[in-house]
């Protein structure tokens, strides 16, 4: 084995997002995901894209030359009100395919505005 420090935290996921698309992201990481937005910093912000906060982890969405949105790879997110946010999504048109796979654990999948695959894992059920 090596001699590398162990990881003590997560500081952030980042997801790419097509260039231009930041309304997008705020209204379904901000709005309906309820995450606080960040002000990336002066000397990134030229860059594009958008960073939000939930707790201690951070959600940075980072525009990409040549997006293709992460369908396997994802964020899982706990959520409370879990029914509620998965009745608010698909008012908004978003597709929701809820898992039974893990009997334990209620979760369900979706995709943001750009494609990339989100899960949702209730929190009362998370073990």
């Amino acid at each position: 084995m090596g001699s590398c420090m162990p990881v003590v935290g997560l500081d952030h996921v980042q997801l790419a997002m097509p260039g231009g698309a930041e309304p997008q992201a705020r209204t379904f990481y901000g709005s309906l995901l309820g995450l606080t937005e960040l002000a990336k910093p002066e000397e990134l912000a030229g860059r594009g894209g958008a960073w939000f906060q939930c707790g201690s982890i951070q959600v940075h969405l980072g525009v990409e030359s040549g997006f293709r949105p992460a369908m396997k790879a994802h964020p899982a997110f706990l959520v409370e009100q879990f029914e509620e946010l998965l009745a608010r999504l698909q008012d908004e048109g978003f597709e929701i395919t809820e898992d039974t796979s893990l009997p334990a654990v209620r979760r369900a999948f979706t995709n943001d505005p750009f494609g990339n695959r989100i899960e949702l894992v209730a929190s009362d059920a998370a073990a």
